[in-house]
């Protein structure tokens, strides 16, 4: 780090940087991309020469996969040593935004250590402003990152697996943590690679603080680099798996082709409310799914149709530490209901657990404003007046006058989950009248419909038939003579 980019940092932080410190993986959306979940934080060093302001950074020559990773930076403000998480914390100066850029095409070299590939010059930008420790809630904070102008990450502390407290008293015990030592607190999900001329901004805010604060936009540029890496050190090496992991997914590193989209367009929609479900169950069990009916439930709009496709939920049971690591401030359940739109159904995991709500009249008008189809839940409901008299339909397992937090913590969102004994995947098209509630796969959708409404025009021809005197014999199921009949009545009508 020069002399004038030192001074600058040293301004910033109060201190002369000292040890910067990088957790791996903290937030709940990283770790479902990465397919693990940390069991205890885990952390790699970064050199004090790779911390910059806002500015350019270099794209090594010859490399192909840098990648930014927007992160919550802690500055530590006085000396800790073998501290507990309160304490942990009050040794935090002020937080502000931070880049951990990395080159994955050096990720080999080390290791693990990630030295090379996320300790070059200027690989850690961090401002432009601090935000005082004493003056925020660090289970309240939002981190969002920018690409060009389109926002690639979003995501608050009240969802860390290890919150800042935590991460202190943790390093404190082994390593004497000093004014100006830096702590990168881990990036969501969105990271992914950038190129020449791309421009990633990342912020830090409090938004819900009387007067909110931020730190303003941290600006970074890319730029080619000129010089190549010489021979006698690690050359860059790229496979697929680098490429998938750089880019946050197989799709997006273009190695595996996007499914086609599925949309349930209105058109569709009514062909769906056209028949009922048991119709389409009947469908279902014909092509070998007899498990994809939601159990147990009944709807406080027994009279209302349900179409919709599946935004889901999981509640883990309580444990008080983990409740109060992610029960409150804005959990997942919040974020759930706030992310909603039209021809969404958020359906929970609540393991069939009635003994507390699993959703009341705030969350449930919420969804309804945000123009949710419906809400399913094999929990309880509170409210349950309340929700009854709103226009969405809500399955639900019964009333329950108690609060979430008696036996669920609200742990994550969109991924697959078990309601009422079914399997549900998000997009998954969620049918629902007074039989109950189906789960459709969108790939199968057109399918089912259109076998379903042949076999409705089938019922009411055998309808109209036995309503005329004749016998179910031959009649139903259809021989070949009445189906022949059926067909000349089809003609007809």
């Amino acid at each position: 780090m020069s002399d004038t980019i030192a001074s600058a940092v040293e301004a910033l932080v109060g201190a002369r940087p000292g040890k910067v410190i990088a957790v791996h993986i903290n937030y709940p959306s990283r770790a479902a991309q990465r397919g693990r979940v940390p069991a205890q934080p885990s952390y790699f060093l970064k050199p004090a020469s790779s911390l910059a302001l806002s500015g350019e950074i270099e794209r090594p020559a010859g490399t192909e996969l840098l990648a930014f990773e927007g992160e919550i930076a802690l500055i530590i403000g006085r000396t800790a040593r073998r501290v507990d998480p309160v304490e942990g914390w009050n040794a935090v100066a002020g937080v502000t935004a931070a880049n951990d850029f990395g080159v994955y095409d050096l990720r080999h070299a080390d290791k693990g250590s990630n030295l090379r590939s996320k300790g070059g010059d200027g690989f850690t930008p961090i401002g432009p402003v601090v935000l005082p420790a004493g003056e925020v809630d660090p289970a309240a904070l939002r981190i969002r990152t920018w690409v060009n102008g389109v926002l690639a990450q979003e995501d608050t502390t009240g969802t860390l697996y290890f919150p800042f407290g935590r991460l202190v008293a943790d390093l404190s015990q082994l390593i004497t943590l000093e004014p100006g030592d830096i702590i990168l607190t881990g990036t969501p999900a969105g990271a992914s690679v950038l190129r020449p001329g791309d421009v990633v901004e990342v912020e830090v805010d409090a938004p819900t603080i009387p007067t909110p604060l931020s730190t303003g936009r941290l600006r970074t540029v890319v730029v080619d680099g000129t010089v190549p890496l010489a021979g006698y050190g690690a050359a860059p090496q790229v496979d697929d798996l680098q490429r998938t992991e750089a880019w946050g997914s197989a799709e997006a590193a273009g190695l595996a082709p996007e499914a086609p989209a599925f949309t349930l367009t209105a058109t569709l929609k009514e062909r769906i409310n056209s028949v009922g479900t048991a119709t389409l169950s009947a469908q279902l069990r014909k092509r070998g799914l007899n498990n994809v009916s939601i159990d147990g439930l009944r709807s406080t709009r027994p009279d209302a149709r349900l179409v919709g496709r599946a935004r889901t939920l999981r509640y883990l049971p309580n444990r008080e530490d983990l409740f109060e690591s992610h029960g409150g401030g804005y959990n997942a359940q919040k974020r759930a209901f706030d992310s909603l739109g039209p021809d969404d159904v958020i359906v929970m995991e609540a393991r069939g657990e009635r003994g507390t709500g699993t959703v009341g009249d705030i969350l449930a008008l919420r969804a309804q404003v945000r123009g949710a189809a419906g809400i399913v839940t094999d929990g309880g409901v509170r409210d349950l007046a309340a929700v009854s008299a709103l226009a969405i339909p809500t399955y639900h397992a019964g009333g329950h006058p108690a609060v979430l937090g008696r036996r669920h913590v609200p742990w994550d969102t969109d991924l697959a989950i078990a309601c009422g004994g079914a399997a549900v995947q998000p997009g998954d098209v969620i049918v629902g009248d007074a039989d109950g509630v189906l789960v459709i796969p969108p790939h199968l959708v057109e399918e089912v419909v259109a076998s379903a409404i042949e076999q409705e025009r089938e019922e009411a021809f055998i309808a109209e038939m036995v309503a005329a005197g004749h016998d179910v014999d031959g009649l139903y199921p259809m021989n070949a003579d009445w189906k022949a009949r059926y067909r000349h009545w089809q003609e007809e009508k």
